[in-house]
């Protein structure tokens, strides 16, 4: 809904993503602010920031597959490691630059993607829940069996720092821009790919999969590239995990990180691309402010074990998809949706 008064006369302007002028300083304030934000912020704030544009791509995957096509994906977690793996094996045994790598983690995930893919075709709801969980214990084994040699065992890959040229990306600082704008291309590629004819064959086989079919739309082809999209998503932020953190092993990527995506899409609203970054930056805020007082409550509270505080975080997951599943199923870009209409409405009270 635009404001009250304000109209187009051209199709490309009444479809663009970015409609008026206020949408447009609101959007350049906006980049401004994050572009300068590691001058001002703390190394630790910095840091933090890296970690929520890695999972805002993980989550924006998710969105993809489960809030737009309704292919319920618990193992999103899983591709991300695929993606990880995948980009510490080019690195690593290949020798091949980041540039390179972050990609080709990207398309091992998609295929790991597709391999599921296929059996939504055939399954739907708790059934295919089950198949992506199996997804991501299949992980755990394939990566723990296999020859150390080729994916490290349990001892994981070690990587040296990103490179572009002379540029050496070895500190949070560093990698603060590369990862903001690897997360504007994704979310621009995602905004992309929901207003393509993928991207209404999705939300049409999310609502009525029968009534798809019947209008046209290849049902299976279109449950397998929502898993394929969101699995490379993933594979893309893993691959960006591993450069983050420089070490990659299995007990990285785990089942209560896929539940924690549901939780930060659930949060910020199903089917909606901005929503999914509003749940992993609320979500992901809760989640450093507990670590971070974490400790001192320890320190004030000697009483309190440091197990019970942060399996605090888990029962805040559980109150969180609870609540906002029995209150507001929505999510908080409907409730800004709302909030919208109503001042976009005035002076007209109907």
């Amino acid at each position: 809904m635009d404001p009250s008064g304000t109209f187009f006369t051209r199709y490309e302007d009444d479809s663009a993503l970015v409609r008026t002028r206020a949408q447009w300083l609101a959007l350049a304030l906006f980049a401004a602010a994050l572009l300068v934000f590691p001058w001002f912020a703390s190394p630790r704030l910095v840091a933090v920031a890296n970690l929520m544009f890695i999972t805002a791509i993980v989550v924006v995957g998710l969105q993809i597959t489960t809030g737009c096509a309704g292919q319920i994906n618990l193992g999103q977690a899983a591709f991300m490691g695929v993606g990880a793996y995948g980009a510490s094996v080019m690195e690593v045994k290949f020798g091949l630059p980041f540039w390179v790598a972050v990609p080709v983690g990207g398309v091992l995930a998609a295929s790991a993607g597709w391999a599921f893919g296929l059996t939504a075709s055939r399954i739907k709801g708790f059934y295919l829940a089950l198949t992506t969980i199996a997804a991501q214990f299949l992980f755990v084994f394939v990566v723990l069996n296999l020859p150390s040699s080729w994916l490290g065992g349990v001892n994981g890959f070690s990587l040296q720092p990103a490179r572009l040229g002379p540029i050496v990306f070895d500190s949070d600082r560093a990698l603060y821009h590369l990862f903001l704008a690897a997360t504007a291309v994704m979310v621009f590629g995602a905004f992309g790919i929901l207003r393509s004819r993928h991207g209404r064959a999705f939300e049409a086989v999310r609502d009525d999969d029968v009534a798809a079919g019947m209008m046209g739309i290849d049902v299976a082809g279109t449950k397998a590239r929502a898993f394929v999209v969101g699995a490379f998503y993933a594979g893309i932020g893993g691959a960006l995990w591993a450069y983050q953190i420089r070490f990659v092993s299995v007990d990285q990527f785990t089942l209560f990180n896929s539940i924690w995506f549901i939780a930060m899409m659930i949060v910020g609203g199903l089917g909606s691309i901005v929503g999914a970054l509003i749940g992993t930056v609320a979500i992901r805020a809760v989640q450093e402010t507990i670590t971070s007082v974490g400790p001192d409550l320890i320190e004030r509270f000697p009483a309190l074990s440091t197990d019970l505080v942060f399996a605090s975080m888990n029962v805040f997951l559980g109150l969180v998809i609870t609540g906002f599943l029995l209150l507001e199923p929505k999510g908080l870009m409907h409730r800004w949706n709302i909030f919208k209409a109503t001042y976009r409405l005035w002076p007209f009270p109907h």
